[in-house]
């Protein structure tokens, strides 16, 4: 079993623990709560209340059947030029652009898109693990997801836990990627410190706290970025504020009011 354990003091003492899932190869039509509670019951591991499932996206992309092959995708006129200009196939060119809500420009291989309301890299799509000449979406309604499996395993497991699909996104200037949420549900995903005072007694004016993208970047040190074919992580310990109503729109921040963009 492989966790990781993290202690924090401050009003209360944290606890904060990692267990990487490994799973089956996951294929459409699944069900994917069947599926974590299987894998969870090999590992001798079971739900505990105030869980988060973490999810990689691309199991919830399998299951949704976002799998495309290229050879299939017949790039048009603007493809093709994107393709030139960054070094990328046509194909996959022409999947970028379907896929994005915006383009901005890029550097070779890479596009910086806007996705959801999301900068990202080649508007989410991704080849790695995925069959030779194929690509991968983003799921095309990751909220519903997220809402979903927290109902049907709170049901199946009578446990109160909170869910989160996870991706990989970047930070400007700096190498190397972190935790993105995607889709939250059973918890608020920001964590507002504004008002609060610090050690000196300033009063803090714009801090808030990206919960749901911090939770994200922990459940990435277990998840699998190779072949572990670990696309799950529960996180147990973290005192998040419980809601029912919450979304990972809340994290969206309006473009004109962007520092980066």
């Amino acid at each position: 079993m492989k966790w990781f354990s993290f202690q924090s003091y401050m009003e209360v003492k944290i606890d904060m623990r990692l267990y990487a899932v490994k799973t089956r190869l996951v294929k459409t039509g699944d069900d994917l709560a069947e599926v974590i509670l299987e894998a969870l019951k090999k590992q001798n591991l079971q739900f505990e209340d105030g869980d988060v499932l973490a999810l990689a996206s691309k199991i919830v992309a399998y299951a949704e059947q976002r799998l495309v092959k290229l050879s299939e995708i017949k790039p048009s006129e603007k493809a093709q030029k994107l393709a030139k200009q960054f070094s990328l196939q046509p194909e996959f060119a022409e999947l970028i652009i379907r896929e994005a809500d915006k383009i901005y420009g890029g550097v070779e291989k890479a596009v910086l898109t806007l996705k959801n309301g999301i900068l990202t890299a080649n508007s989410g799509i991704d080849n790695k693990n995925t069959p030779p000449s194929f690509v991968i979406l983003w799921p095309s309604d990751a909220r519903r997801w997220a809402k979903y499996l927290k109902e049907e395993i709170e049901r199946r497991t009578g446990k109160k836990i909170a869910t989160l699909i996870v991706d990989s996104g970047l930070i400007p200037l700096r190498i190397g990627t972190v935790g993105l949420a995607l889709a939250v549900a059973g918890f608020k995903p920001i964590k507002d410190r504004r008002g609060e005072k610090d050690l000196f007694g300033y009063v803090l004016k714009v801090k808030r706290t990206a919960i749901a993208d911090e939770l994200s970047s922990a459940a990435e040190l277990v998840i699998g970025q190779a072949d572990e074919g670990i696309p799950v992580a529960i996180i147990r310990g973290y005192p998040y504020a419980r809601s029912k109503k919450a979304s990972a729109t809340e994290l969206i921040r309006p473009r004109e009011r962007d520092l980066f963009i």
